[in-house]
């Protein structure tokens, strides 16, 4: 393998939450590689030494998912220096050189920035693709009093006079090839996707629309929702919705080499309009990928949450388009044309416009109507955004809102931030906390131990499905008492004493949930799919995925790709679903993956009830924290004059 390709898979940055041994493994690994390179090409043994210690910084943050690493951040030097040490080796060179085109080399200065070769290339051809889309009017060119009269349709006026937030998104969308939504749980971002496809369709009904989401539970729900909102609508409408969600992956044709798609640039999509849901998942080598195979003429939508957690590979691609919004007067005045709002509303922006990379193609939602302004888990969320740690973990402990559950454990002092769960305290997590998720399950063994007279096969399915998807456990880590295995560990063995199961039997036990792991075209699984090993009537065990018209598929339990039990899932793999109620278990010392973004994408998977076990520092402390990424697609995009 190359040195600009080291990190070029995605397989190679999953070790965010990995002990830190292994993060130093592949770093130095990474550095003594480079440093031959430089060794190779003359370089001298004091700039080969500065360049291995950049190097091996570059690397460690690269496995945080961060796309470069300013100057500034490099130990031991000025950003000046580190430069002129940096091109003085010969395994760097400045962005916008001449031979930069037709040269190998493995690092990139852009600015104040250090790249990897391999992310400075994918980043630059994200953000011309993001500006030439962003800039291009719609092929179709439709009348402003036709627009106007299907907006109006479907959306009703308000009774006050500010502006209706979802009809200016729609109206954004109908006038832009390229528009981001964002908003947080139940701000009606589906509902505003749904009545522009509505209102879209109206006027070009031949029109191709395809929707998509980063895995295959977030399309689904996709899908769903799509389909609940899509009741409403007129018979010839609806029946040109489209009917299914893909994954991006499915999408573009994944195939067995990692990262290669069927669909690219010289292959486009045959659609004319994507519209994308938890855009926030989006990683930047994906997010590249989806632009490349986008055809010249189509529209692009992307829902997400700014405020969620970015990828679990490199790039925060959406957080970084989302930061900012505003828009200029000529777009603002159409869109108060075309909805009726006050254009002196539409020209505030965020901050005066603070942080919006992309004028004209951005909208936030921020009104929610899943949570009532005095809910629990809405309040919640709020302070975790706010960072205000201290105030909600106050309120948390002394509020009798059965919507919001605090699980703590005194006595445990906080240690210093980093891989630190094989020294976590013994008497955490607590006996409560654990006693706490096996009672939440009780349903669903309860769902598994009925035998109905007579249930066909596929109603038992449908109905034990139902049942697991209420609740799930989410946690931070992977390692230590309260990581990942350990916890699925125990759920093992406590479902299988609850169901009367034979603990030394097979690993695929009746209900036991699964999740996928790896990419597989040939199964028809990918990353992220959940599914459930169920006995059938013969007493065969077939592991059973939800399918696309709401019934499942299965496959015997020798087919699946790598996978993992699904009793308790990271809080990154929970992004896109949807529960009733979570629990999510803290680690018993800090971690450098805790973060407020982590908390507000955990408490905001439930609808109804949030249960949190922690220790009292470490919630504090993680409210405190953002997860910042370090990129240049923002500045990438300013530099286009957008």
């Amino acid at each position: 393998m190359s040195v600009e390709a080291a990190f070029s898979s995605p397989s190679k940055l999953e070790l965010r939450d990995s002990p830190q041994v292994a993060r130093n493994a592949l770093a130095d690994g990474f550095a003594v590689r480079i440093g031959r390179w430089a060794e190779q090409t003359g370089a001298t043994p004091v700039d080969i030494s500065f360049l291995t210690h950049a190097a091996r910084e570059l690397a460690l943050a690269a496995c945080d998912g961060h796309v470069c690493l300013p100057l500034r951040e490099l130990s031991g030097t000025t950003p000046q220096a580190a430069r002129h040490a940096l091109l003085a080796s010969g395994a760097a060179i400045e962005a916008g050189s001449r031979m930069l085109p037709a040269a190998a080399w493995p690092l990139v200065i852009d600015g104040e920035r250090l790249y990897l070769r391999y992310f400075f290339d994918l980043e630059t051809r994200l953000a011309a693709s993001l500006a030439a889309l962003s800039a291009a009017p719609p092929a179709d060119a439709v009348p402003v009093e036709r627009m106007r009269a299907v907006l109006d349709a479907r959306f009703p006026p308000r009774p006050d006079a500010g502006p209706d937030w979802q009809k200016v998104a729609a109206a954004l969308a109908f006038n832009r090839r390229l528009t981001i939504i964002s908003g947080g749980p139940g701000t009606g971002k589906t509902t505003t996707v749904a009545a522009f496809i509505a209102c879209l369709l109206e006027l070009e009904p031949e029109l191709r629309i395809a929707l998509a989401a980063p895995t295959g539970k977030a399309a689904a729900r996709m899908r769903e929702a799509m389909a609940a909102r899509a009741r409403g609508l007129p018979e010839s409408v609806r029946a040109k919705l489209p009917g299914e969600a893909h994954t991006i992956h499915r999408l573009l044709g994944a195939t067995p080499e990692q990262g290669h798609f069927r669909h690219h640039a010289a292959n486009p999509l045959a659609l004319d309009l994507l519209v994308v849901d938890e855009a926030s998942m989006l990683d930047l080598a994906l997010a590249a990928a989806l632009l490349d195979a986008l055809p010249a003429h189509a529209r692009l939508v992307l829902l997400g949450d700014k405020d969620q957690l970015a990828a679990v590979e490199a790039g925060a691609v959406f957080a970084d388009l989302s930061a900012g919004w505003r828009f200029g007067e000529a777009s603002a005045a159409r869109l108060a044309l075309l909805t009726g709002a006050p254009a002196g509303t539409l020209t505030q922006g965020s901050g005066e416009g603070q942080g919006a990379t992309l004028i004209d193609s951005v909208v936030w939602l921020t009104e929610s109507h899943r949570f009532r302004a005095d809910s629990g888990i809405g309040r919640l969320a709020r302070e975790i955004n706010a960072g205000g740690g201290a105030s909600a973990l106050g309120w948390l402990k002394t509020s009798a809102d059965p919507d919001v559950v605090w699980i703590g454990c005194e006595g445990i002092q906080s240690g210093a931030a980093g891989d630190a769960a094989a020294h976590e305290p013994r008497s955490w997590p607590s006996a409560a906390a654990l006693t706490a998720m096996e009672n939440a399950y009780a349903a669903y063994f309860a769902a598994l131990r009925e035998t109905p007279s007579g249930e066909p096969p596929s109603v038992r399915v449908a109905r034990v499905f139902a049942a697991f998807e209420r609740f799930r456990v989410l946690v931070a880590v992977h390692s230590g008492p309260c990581g990942l295995a350990a916890i699925n560990a125990h759920l093992s063995a406590h479902a299988r004493a609850a169901l009367g199961l034979d603990l030394a039997a097979g690993p695929f036990w009746d209900g036991r949930p699964v999740i996928v792991l790896k990419n597989d075209p040939v199964t028809r699984l990918f990353n992220g799919d959940i599914g459930l090993c169920l006995n059938d009537a013969g007493g065969a065990t077939r592991v059973y995925f939800p399918v696309a018209d709401g019934g499942h598929r299965s496959l015997p339990p020798q087919r699946l790709p790598e996978h993992d039990t699904a009793l308790a899932l990271t809080v990154h793999k929970s992004q896109g679903s949807e529960f009733a109620e979570i629990l999510l278990l803290l680690p018993g010392r800090p971690s450098r993956v805790l973060s407020r973004e982590l908390l507000y994408t955990a408490i905001t998977r439930a609808t109804q009830r949030v249960t949190i076990a922690g220790v009292e520092p470490v919630f504090v402390a993680a409210c405190a924290a953002r997860g910042e990424r370090f990129s240049g697609l923002g500045d990438k995009l300013l530099g286009q004059n957008l």
